[in-house]
């Protein structure tokens, strides 16, 4: 006689584990969709593209062209005919150093304009003016005045990013509750003091979102300045591609710099949502 089979089923009653539960409504809710959307925008190019008078190649073609960049990324045949990591890195490399100085900068005049109102109606009027120049605008004048592509790029950057930083902080600290300031003047707190455990507490979440649309804005300049200036990184990695008409390059390009592009803007919100803890402006 055959012995009975246990079932692998949980017994009546039993509840699955929180963590499982939550790790199921996040990828219902937050994984699946966009995945369904991307695959559904994938067919539709591919049966778009797959003419023989198609303009754009299919996206298989595209995995095709490209697959030596996609399996080999690190590759270093001297000169600017490196891989896509190598590209994506110089263009990060020129990033980070445009937006620190941006964001050290423009926090510091933030502070100042949010601070004194003779700075916010002297410098906020001009603020407004100039962060409706575009990135590119400022490439010539910038070449013109460091006689070198690479501390021009990194002004672009600067100049571009600059501005959401100003904004954002000087807003913050000038919706600072009266309830602080009151608090200061009873501890007696000075300068130093109440800039780091008053005003930076209570305008973190007006800062860090000016911060977020100025990472966006530095990898949006830099990818443009690049296809301007040369050099390695992956904006004249697009031109070059461009000028040798190799559209599949081009197109896996893009992937690449919206990808990053996202973990940027994520990263910052994953450090700014550690620092105010979760709260928003």
């Amino acid at each position: 006689m055959n012995a009975p089979v246990k079932s692998l089923a949980l017994p009546a009653g039993v509840i699955a584990p929180s963590w499982l539960k939550r790790l199921s409504t996040t990828l219902m809710q937050s994984v699946l969709p966009p995945l369904v959307i991307t695959a559904a925008l994938i067919l539709i190019w591919q049966l778009l593209c797959s003419g023989s008078n198609a303009a754009l190649p299919p996206p298989s073609q595209v995995i095709e062209d490209t697959w030596e960049l996609i399996i080999n990324p690190f590759y270093d045949n001297g000169g600017t005919d490196v891989g896509m990591a190598w590209q994506l890195l110089a263009s990060l490399e020129r990033v980070a150093y445009g937006y620190a100085l941006a964001v050290v900068v423009g926090v510091a005049l933030g502070v100042l304009v949010g601070q004194s109102t003779w700075a916010m109606r002297g410098l906020d009027p001009l603020f407004q003016i100039l962060r409706t120049v575009p990135p590119l605008a400022w490439l010539p004048l910038s070449l013109a005045g460091f006689k070198d592509s690479h501390p021009s790029a990194l002004f672009v950057i600067f100049i571009t990013a600059i501005w959401p930083i100003i904004i954002n902080t000087s807003v913050g600290i000038r919706n600072i509750p009266e309830d602080y300031r009151n608090v200061a003047k009873v501890l007696r707190l000075n300068g130093l003091e109440y800039f780091h455990k008053i005003m930076l507490p209570a305008a973190a979440p007006y800062i860090f979102s000016g911060l977020r649309i100025g990472v966006g804005l530095s990898w949006l300049a830099i990818i443009a300045a690049e296809m301007l200036i040369g050099g390695v990184g992956i904006g004249f990695f697009i031109w070059d591609a461009w000028n040798a008409s190799r559209i599949s390059d081009i197109i896996l390009a893009l992937v690449y710099v919206g990808v990053v592009g996202f973990i940027l803007d994520r990263l910052v919100l994953f450090v700014g949502n550690r620092i105010t803890r979760g709260t928003s402006a």
